[in-house]
């Protein structure tokens, strides 16, 4: 018998709730990532809890408990019950009635078993009650204890439910299995075309999660061999992921993951920072350190430098020192010193005398600047 560690049983905001849901004989038990990460000794981001009573029903046990209940997805038999200032998703037993390749049109149920057979992945359908005790309808214990990542039931039927989930599969194959199910796989790859269904934003959300791993070069290559890859990022390239974390100089984040993939995606729907940050990745490839670190900042340069060790071109051993003093050496000329100079020639000049002090490891002295300023800025007469 499995059950969950004890201390996710000692929340006592997470106990009144599955109190009041038991409270008149109704079942409730957490499930999917809770009982997964709870079992894996990893944090427990979300609780979410299954149960047989129906939305309403849960709504009135709630209240009779002292509950807030918010009726955040009624639709689908979800609500969020309020206690000790967490929100708890409480959701009926569902069956699909209906799928579209991306929704699922829904029945409630008040069978378990039901509810596990329309999960994603075998590691998600697993259930504990109030005592702990795990219950596994779709032998996910096996799996998670192989770090195997598997489809419930047919794959092919789960995937054209919900084109989404082949994302979710490699996201999930990233971050917590070894050994993927070669059937899983295979359906992806046979199915990659229903991805065009998915909302851009939706699919950016996933690569984001996806290549925040902690190390998602073996996922990554894996969608590239079945053609997921190229499906979602035309012109990717797995080999200089893969270059850049082996080769990262300091661990770094998704975004620098994502830049070492390939071009900006602007149809990803990425954050407006978060584009920009991309953009100037892209347009700084092939600077010197000392450049990107001068015009990007700290944050991006650290990341340009990893990006260079994936390329093959070696960091110098005082690499981090170079940023932090290319970011602290301001151009000492500005404009003013630079009159009678004015428009495209003062530009010129300002443009050269920026190209001057980066050459110089940002040394040169502030009136050699300006004679190379003021050259530069010579009319063309």
């Amino acid at each position: 018998m499995t059950r969950l560690p004890a201390h996710v049983l000692e929340d006592a905001a997470l106990i009144r709730v599955l109190d009041a849901l038991q409270a008149e004989g109704d079942h409730a038990y957490l499930v999917g990532g809770a009982v997964r990460n709870a079992l894996l000794g990893q944090p427990i981001d979300d609780i979410d809890i299954a149960t047989d009573a129906l939305p309403d029903r849960v709504t009135r046990l709630a209240q009779a408990a002292g509950l807030r209940a918010v009726p955040t997805g009624i639709d689908h038999g979800t609500v969020t019950l309020i206690a000790g200032g967490r929100g708890f998703e409480v959701t009926t037993f569902r069956r699909d009635v209906a799928t579209d390749g991306r929704h699922a049109v829904v029945a409630f149920s008040t069978d378990l078993a039901q509810d596990a057979a329309r999960r994603d992945f075998t590691i998600n359908a697993l259930y504990a009650g109030r005592d702990g005790e795990v219950i596994d309808p779709m032998g996910g214990l096996p799996d998670l204890a192989a770090r195997r990542l598997r489809f419930v039931g047919d794959a092919h039927a789960r995937i054209t439910e919900d084109y989404l989930r082949i994302l979710r599969f490699f996201r999930f194959l990233a971050r917590y299995g070894q050994d993927a199910d070669p059937a899983a796989v295979a359906a992806c790859g046979a199915h990659r075309d229903g991805l065009s269904r998915i909302a851009r934003e939706r699919i950016g959300a996933e690569l984001k999660k996806l290549l925040d791993a902690p190390d998602p070069g073996p996922a990554v290559a894996l969608m590239d061999r079945t053609g997921v890859l190229h499906q979602l990022l035309p012109g990717a390239d797995a080999a200089r992921l893969q270059a850049l974390l082996d080769a990262e100089p300091a661990p770094g984040g998704w975004l620098r993951r994502l830049a070492a993939l390939g071009p900006v995606q602007p149809d990803l729907r990425l954050s407006r920072a978060d584009q920009r940050a991309l953009a100037a990745l892209d347009r700084a490839r092939g600077w010197s350190l000392d450049r990107a670190a001068w015009h990007l900042g700290a944050d991006a340069a650290t990341d340009h430098a990893a990006l260079m060790a994936a390329d093959g071109h070696p960091l110098p051993p005082d690499w981090q020192a170079r940023i932090t003093r290319a970011t602290r050496s301001p151009l000492p000329v500005a404009a003013a010193d630079l009159a009678p100079l004015q428009g495209p020639a003062l530009g010129r000049a300002l443009k050269a005398a920026e190209e001057a002090w980066i050459a110089s490891a940002f040394t040169l002295p502030a009136p050699a600047l300006i004679d190379a300023a003021r050259l530069a800025g010579k009319d063309d007469e």
